[in-house]
């Protein structure tokens, strides 16, 4: 693993979890934060052994939004933010680092999933919006703040967050930028469960070793890209057709072939396909946008 100064990993039984370390600093969000988990998600993509993702925090804090004492910490820009040329704010040098992170667990070939542990503000919100599944401590709280502070909504969640809660429920907490708590966070479909705060990182875990015990890896990293990238999608033929290719691709894989055997002789199916050298030839299957 890589050595980092503001993040933690550990791999255990197929599941990689992923600490944000700075618990002095409430974990607040900095460019160095955002670099390294990106690496760590880079790892987890290439390790076969890495079925699934935690992200959680150190301390009493998931993340407090972003480190104000970080110079590069609401964008990376050198440019003047009254540019108009749309070529300058597709330069990723240019582009804010929540973005940067989130649109980097879009791509992610592995399920994550969020342990939310503490307080959850700013970028400490928005991070979360690309993971796949967002488990809260019962004392956790949340709070999209940005118009609180002048300044609007980042890390791509203006598309995640209303396609998670719906627009009316985003437009609540993102215009008032109120901080609110777990009950009203799964009240409004933020988070997916609530547990007592020695319970939340077990239900996490339990959450990934079934995933990681039970399905193939090369379908759970197809399935995702399938389902996320469908939420774009103009007409279901588009996904209809994209369903299609992937049916006729995985039904001829020794993926296939275990997991009819294995339901056949009731036993735990051993998927032998890998997602670093088995997934198929048609994936990608989607135009990145130019600027990605």
């Amino acid at each position: 693993m890589p050595a980092y100064e503001t993040i933690a990993t550990e791999v255990s039984g197929g599941v990689m979890t992923i600490t944000l370390n700075r618990p002095d600093r409430l974990n607040t969000f900095s460019n160095r934060m955002t670099q390294e988990l990106i690496a760590a998600f880079d790892v987890a993509d290439a390790d076969d052994a890495v079925r699934a993702v935690i992200v959680t925090g150190a301390g009493r804090a998931f993340c407090a939004g972003v480190d104000l004492d970080d110079s590069d910490a609401f964008t990376a820009a050198k440019v003047d933010p009254k540019a108009t040329d749309p070529a300058i704010w597709s330069d990723p040098g240019n582009r804010d680092i929540g973005g940067l992170l989130t649109l980097r667990i879009f791509q992610c070939l592995k399920p994550v999933i969020a342990a939310v542990n503490g307080p959850a503000v700013g970028v400490g919100a928005t991070m979360q919006l690309a993971m796949d599944f967002r488990l809260a401590s019962d004392t956790a709280k949340f709070g999209f703040v940005f118009a609180r502070r002048g300044i609007v909504p980042e890390a791509s969640s203006s598309w995640f967050l209303p396609r998670i809660v719906g627009i009316s429920q985003a437009l609540e907490w993102t215009m008032t930028g109120r901080v609110f708590g777990a009950e009203e966070a799964l009240a409004g479909r933020l988070v997916r469960s609530l547990h007592a705060p020695d319970d939340l990182l077990p239900a996490a875990r339990a959450l990934a070793e079934e995933i990681a015990a039970s399905a193939a890896p090369v379908s759970v990293a197809l399935t995702r890209q399938m389902l996320w990238r469908g939420l774009g999608l103009d007409h279901p033929m588009a996904a209809h057709q994209v369903e299609s290719w992937a049916i006729a691709a995985r039904s001829a894989s020794g993926d296939a072939a275990e997991g009819v055997a294995s339901f056949l002789e009731k036993r735990p199916a051993r998927f032998p396909d890998r997602v670093s050298a088995d997934m198929p030839g048609f994936f990608p299957w989607w135009s990145e946008p130019e600027w990605a």
